[in-house]
């Protein structure tokens, strides 16, 4: 049975991110390090990719889809990541659907299994030599930890058709009952959300791994059975862990028009409700979330249900009127919150909302116009300390810091994860020459310098991280896009393992 409770944050709402368009950029050609790979060829199994070794390429069936691009290596303080191949990338689409910073979770650790979420064109009820690049589907492998081959599921029934890079796929794992939880294909649209039967996660074994262990596509989540009013106009669906709970968030509404409302899934109870914005974590019991606000600016048809325009990816409600970070804790699993100074600011059992005129949820005040993008990186330190792009908050003495990491030639998002030791590894891409870099930041110096350990180039998007792998291994799991070295149109979603 599934409990769920919904939390809102009244005023403005979690910002709208205005889609990349993919580009062709030039490879770098010193230095050359070729990675260990492992490839997934196409297997006519229904719903199924099975598994197999192959030296140089990624096949399915007869047919070699894409050459791998070769990694530029700077530095050599990380050997070489071991690669394996997820699936074909979208990149006859103008904007990218895997690989995105507000992708809460892509790539999963449970129980000694890895899970991985993407798009992909392959159709499998298409002939072995037919790329079908219409329409997407969604993808979901899982391989059993250290290194045996993934397997994948292709959810055949649901057609992804919107070029429009919000429209990204999000996971989540309950660990109170093992179910895994997906929903997908939002920018301001009706609900779509699919979960598996119980157990399917916490003894993987014991099911045969295809998409008749999920449900159909939902405009619901279990335990409210009827299509809900908040349910309507979904965008940035976010899902995540809370003990052996969950928590489901969404933003209902336009951007910088909007409330954001979080949902607890409750594996043994039920559902309820409190407030969430731009990015949550939790750790020994304390949810923590960073967000900024984007101010609203009206236009003719604001305020029609049937207008479209505030689904283009430009217009007067971009990133250009996100201003000022914020943060904000729950010590009871989102029924009460906290500012930075460990004051009280807003109640579910009281009736109160996170709201915009909040004492003390501005950690560092940014104007608009000054390059601040919405669902930057943050993590969450061993010892309650918030990380979020280069801030830092003290959790004794309830203080931030910055620190400089250095230039960054794009607006790119990456990627905050900590490792075992506390030390945070900072993953970073670069459009402009096609690279990702990771750096380094000591926790015996409080984060304040990052030392570059691994560069390689060949690669798009926006990084994803296994946090949980990180933290628990001392691996490092990247989920990335590989650029092919031949052409700018052939893509493959990957997975890069990093021994720390």
């Amino acid at each position: 049975m599934s409990l769920w409770f919904r939390i809102r944050v009244l005023g403005p709402a979690r910002p709208v991110t205005p889609c990349t368009a993919c580009t062709g950029v030039s490879f770098a050609s010193v230095a050359i390090h070729e990675p260990i790979i492992r490839h997934v060829p196409y297997s006519r199994s229904p719903g199924l990719w099975n598994s197999d070794a192959h030296p140089s390429r990624l096949s399915r069936g007869l047919q070699t889809l894409i050459e791998l691009p070769s990694y530029n290596i700077r530095w050599h303080r990380l050997h070489a990541p071991v690669v394996t191949l997820l699936g074909q990338d979208t990149a006859h689409r103008n904007c990218n659907l895997n690989g995105n910073a507000f992708q809460q979770d892509a790539i999963i650790s449970f129980k000694g299994w890895q899970y991985a979420v993407f798009y992909s064109s392959c159709s499998p009820s298409g002939p072995e030599n037919d790329l079908q690049l219409e329409p997407l589907f969604v993808y979901l492998a899982r391989r059993k930890l250290p290194d045996t081959e993934w397997q994948t599921i292709v959810f055949d029934d649901y057609r992804q058709t919107t070029d429009d890079g919000h429209n990204t796929v999000q996971m989540g794992i309950c660990p109170g009952d093992g179910t895994i939880h997906l929903s997908y294909d939002h920018h301001c649209d009706v609900l779509r959300y699919r979960y598996s039967i119980e157990g399917i996660a916490s003894d993987p074994e014991r099911f045969r791994w295809s998409k008749d262990v999920f449900t159909s596509t939902l405009d619901h989540v279990p335990g409210i059975d009827l299509p809900h009013e908040n349910f309507g106009y979904v965008t940035y669906p976010c899902i995540g862990t809370l003990g052996d709970n969950m928590f489901f968030s969404i933003r209902n509404g336009k951007a910088g028009l909007g409330d954001d409302l979080l949902y607890i899934y409750r594996a043994a109870t039920g559902i309820q409700n409190n407030p969430y914005v731009h990015g949550m974590d939790y750790r020994d019991g304390k949810l923590h979330t960073t967000w900024v606000y984007r101010g609203f600016v009206h236009y003719d048809g604001w305020d029609d249900p049937l207008d479209a325009k505030h689904k283009q990816q430009a217009g007067p409600n971009g990133a250009e009127n996100n201003h000022n970070i914020c943060y904000a804790y729950s010590n009871d699993g989102g029924y009460t919150w906290k500012n930075g100074q460990d004051e009280s600011i807003a109640s579910l059992k009281e009736g109160g909302s996170i709201t915009p005129d909040c004492p003390v949820l501005v950690a560092f005040e940014i104007p608009k116009g000054r390059g601040l993008t919405n669902q930057e990186a943050r993590a969450v330190d061993q010892e309650g300390g918030s990380l979020w792009k280069h801030y830092y908050r003290f959790p004794h003495v309830r203080t931030w810091t910055q620190n400089i990491i250095g230039p960054v030639p794009s607006p790119r998002r990456g990627r905050l994860a900590i490792g075992k030791t506390g030390d945070l590894f900072l993953i970073l891409p670069n459009p402009t020459n096609s690279s990702l870099r990771i750096l380094k930041s000591s926790k015996a110096k409080a984060y304040a310098d990052a030392v570059e350990i691994w560069s390689g180039v060949g690669f798009m998007g926006e990084p994803l991280v296994d946090i949980k792998r990180l933290e628990e291994e001392d691996i490092l799991s990247v989920f990335a896009i590989a650029k092919s070295a031949t052409s700018s149109e052939d893509r493959q979603v990957v997975v890069l393992d990093f021994r720390i």
